[in-house]
Protein backbone atom coordinates (compact mmCIF):
# COMPACT_ATOMS: atom_id res chain seq x y z
CA UNK A 1 0.00 0.00 0.00
CA UNK A 2 1.29 3.46 -0.88
CA UNK A 3 1.86 5.97 1.87
CA UNK A 4 -0.03 9.25 1.43
CA UNK A 5 2.12 12.34 1.20
CA UNK A 6 1.76 15.39 3.40
CA UNK A 7 2.55 18.04 0.79
CA UNK A 8 1.30 17.88 -2.79
CA UNK A 9 1.59 19.76 -6.05
CA UNK A 10 0.09 19.26 -9.48
CA UNK A 11 1.77 20.37 -12.67
CA UNK A 12 0.10 20.29 -16.08
CA UNK A 13 2.11 19.49 -19.18
CA UNK A 14 1.02 19.30 -22.80
CA UNK A 15 2.96 16.44 -24.40
CA UNK A 16 5.26 18.02 -27.00
CA UNK A 17 5.97 16.55 -30.42
CA UNK A 18 9.64 15.93 -29.62
CA UNK A 19 8.69 13.54 -26.77
CA UNK A 20 6.81 11.04 -28.96
CA UNK A 21 7.74 8.27 -31.35
CA UNK A 22 6.35 7.61 -34.84
CA UNK A 23 3.10 6.29 -33.30
CA UNK A 24 2.58 9.57 -31.35
CA UNK A 25 3.22 7.71 -28.07
CA UNK A 26 5.51 9.24 -25.42
CA UNK A 27 8.84 7.43 -25.30
CA UNK A 28 9.14 5.78 -21.88
CA UNK A 29 12.25 7.74 -20.83
CA UNK A 30 10.46 11.09 -21.07
CA UNK A 31 8.22 10.25 -18.13
CA UNK A 32 11.26 10.78 -15.89
CA UNK A 33 11.46 14.35 -17.21
CA UNK A 34 7.79 14.90 -16.33
CA UNK A 35 8.50 13.67 -12.78
CA UNK A 36 11.37 16.15 -12.52
CA UNK A 37 9.12 19.04 -13.54
CA UNK A 38 6.65 18.10 -10.80
CA UNK A 39 9.44 17.52 -8.25
CA UNK A 40 10.85 21.00 -8.94
CA UNK A 41 7.39 22.51 -8.40
CA UNK A 42 7.09 20.70 -5.07
CA UNK A 43 10.57 21.80 -3.96
CA UNK A 44 9.69 25.39 -4.90
CA UNK A 45 6.57 25.09 -2.75
CA UNK A 46 8.71 23.89 0.15
CA UNK A 47 11.01 26.84 -0.40
CA UNK A 48 14.12 24.71 -0.76
CA UNK A 49 14.71 23.99 -4.44
CA UNK A 50 17.87 22.74 -6.14
CA UNK A 51 19.47 26.19 -6.14
CA UNK A 52 18.94 26.49 -2.39
CA UNK A 53 20.12 22.91 -1.84
CA UNK A 54 23.37 23.68 -3.64
CA UNK A 55 23.80 26.96 -1.73
CA UNK A 56 23.37 24.98 1.51
CA UNK A 57 26.21 22.69 0.38
CA UNK A 58 24.27 19.60 -0.70
CA UNK A 59 23.44 17.70 -3.85
CA UNK A 60 20.40 15.43 -3.85
CA UNK A 61 20.92 12.67 -6.45
CA UNK A 62 18.12 10.26 -7.26
CA UNK A 63 19.20 6.85 -5.93
CA UNK A 64 16.00 4.93 -6.66
CA UNK A 65 13.33 5.37 -9.34
CA UNK A 66 10.29 3.18 -9.84
CA UNK A 67 7.78 3.57 -12.66
CA UNK A 68 4.64 1.65 -13.49
CA UNK A 69 3.18 2.38 -16.91
CA UNK A 70 -0.56 1.86 -17.20
CA UNK A 71 -1.51 3.66 -20.41
CA UNK A 72 0.51 5.64 -22.92
CA UNK A 73 0.48 9.42 -23.07
CA UNK A 74 0.23 10.82 -26.59
CA UNK A 75 1.25 13.87 -28.57
CA UNK A 76 -0.79 16.94 -27.64
CA UNK A 77 -2.39 15.31 -24.61
CA UNK A 78 -2.69 17.48 -21.51
CA UNK A 79 -1.39 15.51 -18.54
CA UNK A 80 -1.46 16.29 -14.83
CA UNK A 81 1.62 15.24 -12.88
CA UNK A 82 0.88 14.98 -9.16
CA UNK A 83 3.86 14.89 -6.78
CA UNK A 84 3.61 14.29 -3.06
CA UNK A 85 6.19 14.34 -0.29
CA UNK A 86 6.25 11.07 1.63
CA UNK A 87 9.57 11.15 3.56
CA UNK A 88 12.06 13.94 4.27
CA UNK A 89 13.89 13.37 7.59
CA UNK A 90 16.46 10.82 6.37
CA UNK A 91 15.86 10.88 2.64
CA UNK A 92 13.59 12.59 0.16
CA UNK A 93 10.89 10.21 -1.04
CA UNK A 94 8.18 11.36 -3.44
CA UNK A 95 5.23 9.57 -4.99
CA UNK A 96 3.87 10.62 -8.37
CA UNK A 97 0.75 10.03 -10.37
CA UNK A 98 0.47 11.03 -14.02
CA UNK A 99 -3.11 11.31 -15.27
CA UNK A 100 -4.99 12.61 -18.26
CA UNK A 101 -5.80 16.16 -17.18
CA UNK A 102 -9.24 16.12 -18.82
CA UNK A 103 -10.69 12.88 -17.44
CA UNK A 104 -8.33 11.85 -14.62
CA UNK A 105 -7.46 8.51 -16.20
CA UNK A 106 -4.28 7.08 -14.66
CA UNK A 107 -1.36 6.82 -17.06
CA UNK A 108 1.69 6.25 -14.85
CA UNK A 109 2.55 5.82 -11.20
CA UNK A 110 6.06 6.40 -9.88
CA UNK A 111 8.27 7.09 -6.89
CA UNK A 112 11.75 8.48 -6.39
CA UNK A 113 14.19 8.47 -3.51
CA UNK A 114 16.96 11.05 -3.17
CA UNK A 115 19.63 11.43 -0.52
CA UNK A 116 21.69 14.41 0.52
CA UNK A 117 25.36 14.37 -0.41
CA UNK A 118 27.76 16.84 1.21
CA UNK A 119 29.31 18.69 -1.74
CA UNK A 120 32.55 19.54 0.08
CA UNK A 121 33.32 15.93 1.04
CA UNK A 122 31.23 13.93 -1.43
CA UNK A 123 29.73 11.95 1.44
CA UNK A 124 26.18 10.67 1.53
CA UNK A 125 24.29 11.90 4.58
CA UNK A 126 22.31 9.45 6.71
CA UNK A 127 20.04 12.25 7.91
CA UNK A 128 18.62 15.07 5.81
CA UNK A 129 20.31 18.44 6.46
CA UNK A 130 18.56 20.52 9.09
CA UNK A 131 18.04 23.39 6.64
CA UNK A 132 15.90 21.08 4.47
CA UNK A 133 13.97 19.58 7.41
CA UNK A 134 13.24 23.08 8.71
CA UNK A 135 11.94 24.18 5.29
CA UNK A 136 9.59 21.18 5.13
CA UNK A 137 8.36 21.70 8.69
CA UNK A 138 7.79 25.42 8.04
CA UNK A 139 5.73 24.59 4.94
CA UNK A 140 3.75 21.91 6.79
CA UNK A 141 3.00 24.40 9.58
CA UNK A 142 1.82 27.01 7.05
CA UNK A 143 -0.33 24.41 5.28
CA UNK A 144 -1.86 23.24 8.56
CA UNK A 145 -2.65 26.77 9.73
CA UNK A 146 -4.22 27.64 6.36
CA UNK A 147 -6.74 24.78 6.57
Amino acid sequence: MRTNGLLRTTTEIVVPFFDVDSLDVVWHGHYVKYLEVARCALLDRIGHNYTQMKAAGYAWPVIDLQLRYVRAARFGQRIAVHAELVEWENRLKLHYLICDAANGERLTRASTIQVAVDLSRGEMQLVSPSVFIEAVERTLAQTTSAT
